[in-house]
């Protein structure tokens, strides 16, 4: 019996030392917060390229130039496109098909043909800025001119833009005044547009034609002086000068409607004011 005791004793041991032994794992963990975070957030995006495209009178060109390089800065993924040229080449465009998102115009007559057309929604258009005019002289002034009055002098050249341009529209209302005071006499107008060697399509192209001495004199905007310093000016007294107002709209068929609206929110801004300021033009009074 006590031999038996013992070897069931020994038995036991030996199922004992031959069961299996559990082996440690480390415990689950969870995901940090920066884990989850980056999880979450995917990579950073290219933003999808955008075009705007903005048609606007030649005057604006180097205001406008400038704005639109603010404006692309400040909207990554944006490119600005410009189309400058006279008001009424800018509507006929429009006209006949040509796509846009913003329209700038040197005149209401271009803008109101723009509404008549359905381009631009009635009540939408806004002026942004005014314009004055002077007269522009080649740096070496080879006619010797020193007063407006010398403009009808016989076989002095001058350059001025088409009637059917707002500057050169502008310029005409400017001679018609200038007639009507006896400091120029009533044949005063005539005098100077007989002297026009030639009409440009836009006041860009009236400067041109100065800078390059074909023309002795050329009638153009304060702002198309400021871009091209290098020129003498005549001042034309305020109360025979013309105030230009310039409006401006997004069009009805806009590809790019929302960033239409925040170009011309940015042309109306403090410092989108500050720019046109700086190139000569001057607010809305």
């Amino acid at each position: 019996m006590k031999r038996l005791l013992s070897l069931l004793f020994l038995f036991a041991l030996l199922a004992a030392g031959c069961a299996p032994v559990a082996t440690p794992t480390d415990a689950p963990t969870q995901p940090s917060a920066s884990t989850e975070t980056a999880m979450a957030v995917p990579p950073t995006a290219t933003p999808e390229p955008r075009t705007l495209t903005v048609f606007a009178a030649a005057s604006l060109k180097d205001a406008f130039t400038e704005i639109g390089a603010n404006f692309e800065t400040a909207h990554p993924g944006v490119m600005v496109t410009f189309n400058f040229a006279g008001s009424q080449t800018l509507r006929t465009q429009l006209e006949e098909g040509a796509s846009a998102d913003v329209f700038a115009s040197a005149n209401h007559t271009e803008m109101d043909n723009a509404i008549k057309a359905g381009l631009v929604q009635d009540g939408v258009a806004q002026d942004f800025l005014t314009n004055k005019l002077l007269v522009i002289l080649p740096a070496n002034n080879p006619a010797g001119l020193v007063s407006l009055q010398d403009l009808a002098r016989s076989g002095v050249k001058v350059v001025l833009a088409a009637d059917t341009v707002p500057a050169g529209k502008y310029a005409r209302q400017i001679l018609d005044k200038m007639s009507q005071d006896p400091v120029f006499g009533s044949d005063f107008g005539a005098k100077v547009l007989a002297n026009v060697v030639s009409n440009e399509n836009d006041v860009k192209q009236v400067v041109a034609k100065v800078q390059l001495g074909e023309a002795d004199a050329g009638i153009v905007y304060v702002s198309d002086a400021v871009a091209a310093p290098e020129l003498k000016t005549i001042e034309i007294p305020a109360e025979l000068n013309v105030i230009a107002k310039y409006p401006i709209a997004a069009l009805t068929q806009a590809p790019q409607p929302e960033l239409a609206a925040e170009f011309i929110a940015y042309v109306l801004s403090p410092e989108g004011q500050d720019i046109l300021a700086k190139w000569g033009f001057s607010p809305i009074q």
